[in-house]
């Protein structure tokens, strides 16, 4: 039997979550989804909610943490925004997380291709060549992406697209951006 993902009001909502990081994803896309599109990338920390609350009430209390949370939850904590200019892989290199947090978040827009139109890509083209060209192709999709991933190894992504804009439209898992995961993860290595 299909799941009903519509609200007493009539709205669609998003299928409830199974883990505290797919929660924690799931609410980042939602807040990124409400800022809107075009927008620059956005790195979170993720917290344990319950050690928030013990450790510092006054934050927990600004970012609206109810005392109604599971335990392991995680809240997400919106960092500064990434310096203008400076290419994201060598940002996430400068980054040492405190002990104080669990995993960290980040959600980012691109333009993606169809693996159909891989095929079709020119050859030795230089990076901004590349993304010129990826622009300017009929079929590309702007997606933004949501890859969170936790100091213990555990990975979660949500993908949506900017043409199917809707909650119930958003696309989660493990390994869907195994290159972002990947970065975000050596953030936490010593």
């Amino acid at each position: 039997m299909p799941m009903d993902n519509t609200s007493p009001d009539g709205t669609a909502t998003p299928p409830p979550a199974s883990s505290p990081l797919t929660r924690a994803v799931l609410e980042i896309d939602a807040y990124a989804a409400g800022l809107g599109w075009d927008r620059p990338a956005l790195l979170f920390a993720l917290v344990d909610t319950a050690r928030l609350r013990e450790e510092e009430p006054g934050l927990a209390e600004r970012l609206d943490v109810g005392e109604t949370d599971a335990v392991g939850d995680l809240t997400p904590v919106e960092q500064d925004e990434l310096p203008d200019g400076l290419p994201l892989d060598e940002f996430l290199a400068t980054i040492a997380w405190p002990d104080a947090v669990t995993g960290c978040a980040l959600t980012i827009e691109r333009l993606m291709l169809p693996p159909s139109a891989e095929a079709a890509i020119p050859e030795g083209l230089a990076a901004a060549e590349l993304a010129d060209w990826v622009a300017r192709h009929p079929e590309r999709q702007e997606v933004r992406m949501t890859v969170a991933v936790l100091r213990d190894g555990r990975r979660e992504s949500a993908l949506r697209l900017r043409e199917k804009d809707t909650a119930t439209e958003v696309l989660t898992g493990e390994g869907l951006v195994p290159g972002l995961a990947e970065a975000l993860s050596a953030t936490f290595e010593e």
